[in-house]
């Protein structure tokens, strides 16, 4: 009799259950490392990189983790599902990152947005009032007028110093601030690529936050200062806040050359509120650098973006000015804002207040902030002056 040899379905099953097995350990182990992890989790390498880059800005002594520079490039370089991601909460900060490209080749990107005869208002107008850069310890020292790249085996280059920033009316509060930072910037190549590396370390608390509104859309650039203490949304008007802490590591890297582009990655933390209560949420932050990041492109990326030399020509036209001269256009433009701010109803006739001397603010300030309305000109925007009352022709 002829025997039938019969195959057992459980020992078919046990062998595909095997290969299946070893397919899916074949593609995990070819799978980056840090994909396995969560941004958002403590466990994370990437922000862990970050924060070795805020304590070499912090601190010097503590010396440049190379690995961690690899480690944040590599990242901002490679895929992702989504370009913006929760951070997990350091010394007390919610956290969170922001990606965009930029259609521009990177030398030009340095110029525009890194040099000391541009003002950075002018590369980031809806955050950035006016921003006061100095050497450390109070010493003169200027960021580059231009920069040099960094070949493949080049040393890395260090430039320190301390920043005073003044930043425009925050989107969900309308409160506006000032404070310090001890900035870092790091400028080397990475497997070929120029990297530009801008790490911000806020320096004690802010000045009291202050009222502001912006005025019509915030794509217009146009905000007004009351100097009062205090917040415009509506219930919070008597609130003491501050910002209490912020630091960021920014990442700009060369990612493409046929179009020339230059892809930021920003991992920033914020702590900020009243009565020492932090009242920052992670999507507030990203809110911020989406802000930021759609009106840099807008700059960045415009055919009515004036060449360097023309920006470098004006601004050294205004510092050359005579301080009164300067006050007398400055006083013109608070002018113009308070009168955009009652006819737009945000402030009532009442809130008209007698127009202050300027007679202290800083020179650089004033000049900073009658460059922007320049530079919406420039760009083909409506400016609260006429180019004759900027630039005196």
């Amino acid at each position: 009799m002829m025997k039938i040899k019969t195959t057992n379905p459980s020992s078919g099953f046990r062998w595909l259950s095997i290969a299946l097995m070893i397919s899916l350990l074949t593609i995990f182990q070819h799978q980056p490392a840090q994909a396995a992890i969560a941004l958002s989790e403590s466990s994370s390498p990437i922000p862990a990189a970050a924060m070795k880059l805020v304590q070499f800005c912090a601190d010097p002594k503590v010396g440049l983790d190379t690995q961690a520079v690899a480690t944040l490039v590599d990242y901002v370089l490679g895929p992702k599902s989504d370009k913006e991601a929760d951070l997990p909460k350091l010394q007390d900060a919610p956290g969170a990152y922001y990606e965009f490209d930029t259609r521009i080749n990177f030398s030009s990107f340095l110029q525009y947005s890194y040099s000391h005869q541009i003002p950075s208002n002018l590369t980031s107008p809806s955050s950035i009032r006016y921003s006061l850069w100095t050497g450390l310890q109070g010493e003169a020292q200027k960021l580059p007028g231009s920069w040099k790249l960094v070949p493949p085996a080049g040393k890395p280059v260090i430039i320190r110093g301390l920043q005073r920033d003044a930043i425009t009316p925050d989107l969900t509060t309308g409160a506006y601030y000032e404070y310090n930072l001890k900035k870092t910037l790091i400028l080397l190549n990475h497997k070929g690529r120029q990297v530009l590396i801008s790490i911000s370390k806020q320096i004690d608390k802010s000045d009291v936050g202050k009222k502001g509104v912006i005025l019509g859309n915030d794509d217009d650039w146009n905000y007004y200062y009351s100097g009062l203490p205090g917040s415009t949304k509506a219930g919070l008007g008597w609130v003491k806040s501050y910002i209490y802490d912020f630091f960021s590591v920014g990442v700009h890297v060369e990612s493409g050359s046929s179009p020339s582009m230059v892809r930021a990655g920003v991992f920033q933390w914020i702590r900020a509120g009243w009565s020492g209560i932090n009242f920052v949420q992670t999507s507030h932050i990203i809110k911020g650098m989406k802000r930021y990041a759609k009106n840099s492109k807008t700059i960045l990326e415009s055919p009515n973006l004036p060449a360097p030399n023309q920006i470098v020509s004006t601004y050294q036209q205004l510092l050359a000015l005579p301080q009164n001269d300067l006050i007398e256009r400055y006083t013109a433009l608070q002018q113009a804002r308070q009168s955009l701010a009652v006819l737009s109803g945000k402030i009532g006739k009442k809130e008209i207040k007698k127009q202050d001397s300027y007679a202290n603010t800083l020179k650089e300030q004033i000049v900073e902030e009658l460059m922007l309305e320049y530079f919406k000109i420039t760009l083909g925007k409506s400016s609260l002056l006429g180019k004759k009352v900027v630039l005196g022709y």
